[in-house]
């Protein structure tokens, strides 16, 4: 997944201002105690992040 896909699908799925928000403060289990940002910056593939985020916050099965 390209990160311009993950960011739309972040923004799709939270909304934009609050898919910023979301990415840099919210830290979370499925990725190691991470945020969306420290995660990516530490070489996580995007759709192993956007399969973390749908997990964390429950996305529906078809945004997915």
């Amino acid at each position: 997944m390209r990160l311009t896909i993950f960011w739309e699908r972040m923004a799709d799925h939270f909304g934009a201002a609050y898919a910023e928000s979301f990415a840099r403060d919210h830290v979370m289990s499925e990725l190691g105690g991470r945020t969306v940002y420290e995660a990516l910056d530490a070489g996580w593939e995007a759709k192993d992040v956007w399969r973390a985020v749908c997990a964390a916050v429950g996305v529906p099965a078809d945004k997915r």
